[in-house]
């Protein structure tokens, strides 16, 4: 680990507490499910843009059949309980995890059948420059399939800036119309965004519940109370912010032309 991780290995377990084993974001494999509807991947290579702690990339191979997932993410700790459970779910042969430097993705154009991310990109702050990333690397044809955490507009309120100050992360967080101008502008077609507020609304009122009820229990074992008590100061600072609108999450679909 050091001293930039943002998701060390006490903060892993905090959130697989609250998401389910190899999920650092909210849903689980229903989610990666619900973002898939009307989607086939079977048989499609997939680029997952950061993989975190491995449940997505595992879901996308034994529960949507993708041929192969190649995850990235730029921090080891994740890295190394992701790989942990890949080689626990046996699936080695189907899915291969990198460690990247935040910039440019690493590869050819035209390599991949779909480049695939959930609530990752947030931690990237030019949509444009990504966009036009993941445009390079997809094949004509090729699909962006995605969920994020975008903000209502342009403009932060306190309530929204002290939730981001209490999140502790790197969130360079847009708004829908900044994402469908960005995806224009790389040539995509066929842009559209999906709004999952209303369910995270009430997702997230039930993700509290747990944190101050058995989940957090369990979890203090591991990482303190106290850790514990400022996840939940996060998450009584996420609601109101839920529901004002400004806080967002999102799915997200483009298309590359051709194919």
């Amino acid at each position: 680990m050091t001293t930039e991780d943002h998701y060390p290995a006490r903060m892993i377990a905090m959130l697989e507490a609250v998401w389910g084993t190899g999920f650092l974001s909210p849903g689980g494999p229903d989610e990666v499910a619900r973002i898939l509807e009307g989607q086939e991947i079977a048989g499609c290579s997939v680029l997952d843009i950061g993989c975190g702690a491995g449940g997505i990339d595992i879901a996308l191979v034994r529960n949507h059949g993708a041929g192969y997932v190649t995850g990235l993410d730029v921090e080891d700790p994740v890295l190394t309980r992701a790989r942990s459970l890949v080689a626990e779910a046996g699936l080695t042969g189907r899915i291969g995890l990198i460690k990247v430097v935040p910039g440019p993705l690493p590869f050819p154009q035209a390599t991949f059948d779909v480049v695939f991310s959930k609530d990752s990109i947030v931690h990237i702050p030019d949509k444009h420059a990504l966009m036009a990333d993941v445009f390079r690397v997809l094949k004509p044809g090729g699909r962006f399939i995605a969920s994020d955490w975008l903000i209502g507009t342009e403009t932060v309120s306190p309530l929204m800036a002290a939730y981001i100050a209490a999140e502790g992360l790197d969130f360079g967080m847009a708004t829908p119309v900044r994402y469908l101008d960005a995806m224009a502008a790389a040539g995509f077609v066929a842009g559209r965004t999906r709004s999952r507020n209303a369910w995270y609304r009430v997702q997230a009122r039930e993700e509290l519940a747990r944190l101050q009820g058995d989940a957090g229990k369990t979890a203090a074992k591991v990482v303190g109370p106290e850790f514990v008590r400022t996840n939940v100061g996060i998450w009584q600072r996420m609601i109101p912010v839920l529901d004002s609108g400004e806080h967002c999450p999102t799915h997200l679909f483009a298309r590359k032309p051709g194919g």
